[in-house]
């Protein structure tokens, strides 16, 4: 794709609409079910440092096809949340203000700690799950509740914030640290 880039970009825009034709589609047939009370577009864009095209290019190929699937389903009255795993800092406010995500989920420790991406755009987008999987499996029972509890009395009354792991929940995470990030919302 990178080399695509420089060496045939017609091609790589040819791609690009091609998985962009197909994926709209999906959630243009999905936003029509009354079961499905929002959705999210799963895509991630970034390593530990970057994103994975830079920003110019991001507008220019990736942008155009989240911007139709979001106003897909906020037409049919549906929020959507965006998964990206990687780096976001440089496209964040394009998320918000130019894709107009609902909001926005997986958070990694070593790029940015969910504490910090709350304090930075919870007010203009939900913050959702965020306690790095990594942690999740490090940490004991102990130390995940009084993270999870800390989280939660920093968002407080001001709301924006779903408690949940930062990306999804894989089997090797004990099974007891799973649940007693659960039960701080349980008790």
């Amino acid at each position: 794709m990178c080399m695509m880039l420089h060496d045939d970009p017609d091609l790589l825009q040819d791609i690009f609409n091609a998985v962009g034709e197909r994926i709209l589609r999906y959630y243009e047939l999905a936003v029509n079910y009354d079961i499905v009370g929002g959705v999210m577009s799963n895509d991630d864009w970034g390593f530990n440092t970057q994103t994975f095209l830079s920003v110019e290019d991001m507008r220019k190929y990736v942008y155009p096809w989240h911007k139709k699937i979001v106003e897909t389903a906020h037409k049919a009255g549906k929020p959507v949340v965006l998964h990206s795993c990687g780096y976001f800092g440089d496209v964040m406010d394009d998320v918000i203000d130019v894709l107009k995500y609902n909001g926005k989920h997986s958070y990694e420790d070593i790029i940015m700690p969910v504490e910090e991406a709350y304090e930075q755009w919870g007010s203009r987008i939900a913050i959702l799950g965020g306690i790095d999987v990594d942690f999740m499996i490090r940490s004991t029972p102990t130390e995940i509740q009084k993270r999870c509890r800390a989280m939660l009395e920093r968002v407080g009354d001001r709301g924006g914030y779903a408690l949940g792991t930062g990306n999804s929940v894989p089997e090797y995470i004990p099974q007891e640290n799973y649940f007693a990030m659960i039960d701080v919302v349980r008790n």
